[in-house]
């Protein structure tokens, strides 16, 4: 009874410890609401990203590219890349699921985002919790997220002249604001730099939209590089 109590509290605790995130997570989720609803994107295919995808970053670029099902290679490869990062926070999450069944592990990861993980992480620092502490927390996101992007959508059919609230500006604001969140400090300057001028020089002399991969994979092979010279 006692093991059945402390498991039912940490999942309640986890989606409380992750409420007070969920304000930006409404904010980011109803401009994506708002820019599926400009660009013809069916609220059925909204569901459905939230539910397959839910990576706000992903769906992002997915929703920037809608109109140009040409360019379907470099909006997958895109989106893989910029969530490769998932395969070192499920590593880092691998205390958590200690002696647990890999079952677990597939059914709760699916539903970890950078603020639940990171809430997660530091409180299994200081206490015994189990995967549904995670669990929780990407319920509530989850659930604030949806609910973000169908308000965001259904209140896009008001604004009759997004530009004239900057919403067609949303997409770049957006990543500017996650940049500003990852940047750990002068070690990030390099790959970002790297980066950037691939990108730039990519699109310059191929046009479209493969400048964002050629960019990715030039900023991750630096970043990687530099972190492997550390420790030389």
């Amino acid at each position: 009874m006692t093991a059945n109590i402390n498991i039912s509290n940490d999942f309640i605790n986890g989606a409380k410890a992750n409420t007070p995130i969920g304000l930006s997570v409404f904010a980011y989720g109803a401009v994506l609401g708002m820019i599926c609803a400009q660009k013809g994107v069916e609220i059925y295919q909204l569901t459905l990203m939230n539910v397959f995808i839910f990576a706000g970053t992903s769906q992002f670029i997915i929703v920037d590219m809608w109109n140009d099902i040409s360019e379907i290679f470099t909006v997958v490869t895109a989106a893989l890349l910029i969530n490769l990062r998932y395969f070192l926070i499920g590593a880092s999450l691998n205390p958590l699921f200690k002696e647990r069944p890999l079952r677990d592990k597939f059914i709760y990861m699916h539903l970890v985002a950078d603020e639940n993980w990171a809430v997660t992480i530091e409180r299994h620092k200081r206490e015994n919790i189990t995967p549904l502490f995670l669990f929780g927390g990407g319920i509530c996101l989850f659930s604030i997220w949806s609910i973000g992007t169908y308000l965001g959508y259904i209140f896009a059919g008001f604004i009759n002249d997004p530009s004239k609230y900057a919403l067609d500006f949303a997409f770049i604001a957006i990543f500017t604001a996650l940049c500003f969140n990852l940047y750990q400090g002068k070690k990030n300057l390099i790959p970002w730099l790297i980066a950037a001028i691939i990108a730039y020089v990519s699109e310059y002399l191929f046009g479209g939209n493969l400048y964002i991969i050629f960019g990715a994979i030039a900023g991750s092979l630096a970043g990687m590089i530099l972190e492997e010279k550390k420790y030389e």
